[in-house]
């Protein structure tokens, strides 16, 4: 048994029944949050997928880290292939009760990762240029997209204790998420679903050079500040994905269904 499925009581939902496909690391993070237009991230989203909101308002987040022993079970690391420095925005979504994350954007400064995410989950990856150092406590961070269609610029640092939130805060609503969402093509949505332990996170401040990573998504936020944490970062499983009912044919189905 692998050592992170010894620690589940923390999870919303029990394990999937089935094993684990992929290991990885997400390390070294920024979650920058940011308000955004519900109505606007709605209409991005695919049928079957509820927008959800927090404190009245949907958020979006853009997320800075590097990947680390990224495999697929039961291979070994591979040199050049398992680590990479990678972008994200994202924002928050359910389907059958469960919160997940769906992404609007993933930047990766890896071919492999960029082909792979694109043609087996479905998910709008795009191949950048990335530098990610530590520079006097400074997590230094520039993306530049190989099609220059987005940039960001910025750096970030933890500058409290680090802490696990509380369930209820906006902190435990936006991290403890355990699955994502995607749409791949004519397939419907499929749910991929992960674990890992829960989130150790710190205060953290950010300034922000250059972004137009939102701006390429047609997204705008709401407000001009965000909110900042940052994380040392965790463990991951990752599941085969499943593939959910297309709600479109249940609608179809209904008018036909059996009286009771």
């Amino acid at each position: 048994m692998h050592r992170l499925l010894k620690e589940t009581a923390h999870r919303p939902w029990p394990l999937p029944a089935r094993p684990w496909r992929w290991r990885q690391s997400w390390l070294d993070l920024a979650f920058i949050h940011y308000r955004a237009d519900s109505a606007r991230l709605r209409s991005l989203l695919p049928d079957g997928l509820r927008l959800q909101e927090f404190d009245g308002s949907a958020w979006v987040a853009l997320v800075p880290f590097r990947m680390s022993g990224v495999m697929r079970r039961p291979l070994p690391d591979l040199p050049f292939l398992s680590g990479f420095p990678e972008l994200n925005l994202r924002t928050y979504v359910e389907a059958d009760g469960k919160p997940g994350v769906w992404f609007l954007s993933l930047d990766a400064d890896s071919w492999p990762a960029v082909l792979g995410g694109r043609l087996l989950y479905g998910v709008p990856y795009f191949h950048a240029r990335i530098n990610l150092g530590l520079s006097g406590g400074w997590y230094e961070f520039a993306c530049a997209r190989s099609n220059g269609a987005a940039t960001f610029r910025g750096r970030y640092r933890p500058i409290s204790e680090p802490f696990y939130p509380r369930p209820g805060s906006f902190e435990h609503w936006a991290a403890e998420r355990y699955c994502l969402y995607s749409n791949p093509g004519r397939r419907g949505i499929v749910r991929i679903e992960v674990h890992h332990a829960p989130w150790p996170l710190h205060q953290a401040k950010v300034e922000i050079l250059e972004s137009t990573v939102m701006d390429a998504a047609g997204i705008a936020p709401s407000e001009p500040e965000p909110r900042c944490h940052f994380s040392p970062g965790v463990d991951v499983l990752a599941y085969a994905k499943e593939e959910l009912a297309d709600p479109l044919a249940d609608e179809e189905m209904a008018p036909f269904a059996p009286a009771s």
